[in-house]
């Protein structure tokens, strides 16, 4: 895929939507209520996702995290480096 011009100043990423899917990957089990940040970064890396996305994913302080308030997580850092139109945000 090509990347398109959403705005004057913002390209989208082929790696669009590339974090959603590992978020996505991790609660695919309705039985899992959290996971660890271990799960999370170890996700990432086995996705290759770039290291832009890699640098969101290690933010992330130590702990458990429901899909809820890891999305919350998630998309506060890449909304503070305005990547959001970039890379999308995650829910």
């Amino acid at each position: 895929m090509e990347d398109r011009m959403l705005s004057s100043n913002a390209m989208r990423s082929d790696d669009y939507g590339a974090l959603q899917t590992v978020v996505s990957a991790l609660f695919s089990d309705a039985r899992v209520e959290s996971v660890r940040r271990l799960d999370v970064v170890l996700a990432a890396e086995a996705n290759d996702l770039p290291s832009d996305l890699l640098e969101v994913v290690n933010l992330l302080p130590p702990g458990t995290y429901t899909r809820r308030r890891l999305c919350d997580q998630l998309n506060s850092a890449i909304v503070g480096h305005a990547w959001g139109q970039v890379y999308g945000t995650v829910q």
